[in-house]
């Protein structure tokens, strides 16, 4: 599998998401935001498992958003934040209140340590995506070329020590959120040791 295998959804929804990911994300943030896309595109790829592109594209536009300031809110986690934003954003895209509210289950859901694909295949995937890219967990699920592929075109640009800081700055502010999870449970060690910065 190469890139070219790997197509990015064309609709004006993904095409409106990215523009506004790319308008308030972080140049490491924003490549973050598609790689988590593509690692979950490559892995459904890899084991037959069904998906929404548009869904799931969307839903890694937004995942992270609740990590800027603009959308930094004071009183839920940031996924939490990013769900709300996903629903927004589908109702002026005309999405239906169902597919909004999937978008935000599915950002809330990246969060949790697994998902059941036959329950929710995309917050499945991108649970697989996000926990390679940030944490480094089975970089081994892809192959060594795709990997090397996709971070070539979409390099982490010092993702590693931005996204600590920016978990750490809500674990500091929401001690019983999903981020100050994940910052108790060691995810500085797991961020510092990820070997798709090797």
């Amino acid at each position: 599998m190469t890139m070219d295998d790997l197509v990015i959804p064309d609709s004006g929804a993904c095409r409106a998401a990215r523009e506004c990911a790319t308008a308030y994300c972080s140049p490491a943030l924003l490549n973050h935001s598609v790689r988590a896309y593509l690692w979950a595109a490559a892995y459904a790829a890899a084991n037959d498992i069904a998906f929404d592109p548009e869904l799931l594209y969307v839903s890694a536009m937004f995942h992270d958003i609740g990590l800027v300031a603009e959308f930094d809110s004071h009183t839920v986690p940031f996924d939490e934040a990013g769900g709300h934003v996903a629903w927004v954003f589908g109702a002026a895209a005309g999405w239906p209140v169902e597919r909004r509210v999937r978008a935000a289950e599915v950002i809330v859901r990246h969060m949790w340590d697994e998902v059941d694909v036959a329950k929710d295949p995309e917050a499945h995937l991108l649970v697989f995506s996000t926990s390679l890219d940030i944490s480094g967990q089975r970089p081994d699920a892809l192959s060594p070329a795709l990997r090397a592929e996709v971070l070539e075109r979409y390099p982490r640009l010092g993702l590693g020590p931005e996204f600590l800081a920016c978990f750490r700055n809500q674990a500091d502010r929401k001690p019983h959120s999903s981020a100050a999870d994940s910052v108790r449970r060691g995810i500085a060690d797991r961020i510092a040791t990820n070997p798709l910065d090797g």
